[in-house]
Formats: C-alpha cells, sequence, structure tokens
C-alpha cells in the first residue's frame, strides 16, 4: 500500500515540529547552564610583575561558578569561602578515583555529617595550580559541583569588584 500525499505531508510537518522541539531544548539548556555558569573557560592572564591570575563572573544567583580540573579530570567549582576545606561530593569523588582517608564530622548548612579527608595531587582554574591540597570527601552532597573552600583560596589572593572575581598566583621565589 501507498501512502496519499496528503498523509505524508502531515508526517514531515510532525517530523519537522519535533526536530524544532529538540532543538529549542538544546539551546535553552544550554542558555540555562551558561547563566549558572559563565566561567565555562576561564582565561588565564600573565603579567610582568610575576603573576597570573583569573577573571571570574559572577552568576545570575550572585555566586562564582566556573569549570576548572582536580588530578586533570574537568569538575566545575562553587567557590566557598566559608568552607574550611575544598568539599568533593561522593559521586565526583568515585569518578575522580580519589582516595578515602580518615572519617571526622562536619558541620553544614544541613546539619552534621560524616566526610573523609583526602589530598588532592593537582587541582586548577585556567592555569593557576596547586599541589597537594588538603580536602573531604562529602558523601551527603547531592550536586556534582565541588565546593572550592579555603584550603585552596587560602594560598591566593582573591578581590571581588562588582560582579567580577579576580583570583591571583604569586610565583614563589
Amino acid at each position: 500500500m501507498t501512502q496519499s500525499p496528503q498523509r505524508l505531508g502531515k508526517g514531515m510537518i510532525y517530523a519537522a515540529w519535533i526536530l524544532v522541539l529538540i532543538l529549542l531544548t538544546l539551546f535553552f539548556n544550554h542558555f540555562i547552564e551558561h547563566q549558572n555558569n559563565p566561567n565555562q573557560a576561564p582565561v588565564t592572564q600573565y603579567h610582568q610583575d610575576g603573576y597570573r591570575q583569573v577573571l571570574l563572573q559572577r552568576n545570575r544567583s550572585g555566586h562564582y561558578v566556573t569549570n576548572g580540573s582536580i588530578n586533570n579530570q574537568s569538575v566545575v567549582f562553587f567557590l566557598d569561602t566559608g568552607a574550611t576545606t575544598v568539599s568533593i561530593p561522593e559521586s565526583v569523588a568515585l569518578r575522580l578515583n580519589l582516595p578515602r582517608g580518615s572519617p571526622f564530622l562536619v558541620e553544614t548548612a544541613n546539619g552534621t555529617v560524616t566526610a573523609y579527608s583526602t589530598i588532592i595531587d593537582s587541582i586548577a582554574i585556567g592555569e593557576i595550580k596547586l599541589s597537594e591540597v588538603r580536602a573531604s570527601i562529602n558523601p551527603a552532597m547531592q550536586s556534582e559541583e565541588v565546593l572550592l573552600g579555603m584550603s585552596f583560596l587560602k594560598q591566593l589572593e582573591f578581590t571581588q569588584r562588582g560582579d567580577q572575581l579576580t583570583i591571583r598566583q604569586y610565583h614563589k621565589e
């Protein structure tokens, strides 16, 4: 049996609408992700004065979120000056194959939880890199974002002006 041209035309119109909806969904998902993380490809600037810096834009919620890496594997960081250490969700720690050290209790916004100590071999935002950074693995964290706490940030200089955060790393002499 052959289909009528009219029926075939309707099928093509339905297929076109489905394709348009898929493309719009992909576009808006990318748009929303960029609003949450406007720093998906942080650029490092090198200065004659012997430091390198990365400029981060604040997201619509007023937070600094950026792509980076732990042990040369991609992660998303949520900068948190209120966190003592870098805090890694357990699902991310498993993906990164981080060793789970001694358990200890931590106070979080959601109460007291048991976390596990670990050491990160290398951690980076752009070309700002640190080695042997103290961190914790937190099984209670549901997000995929790594809280970038003071065990990383205290080794750098950072300044906020308006909606921009400047992170600088000076060369050790």
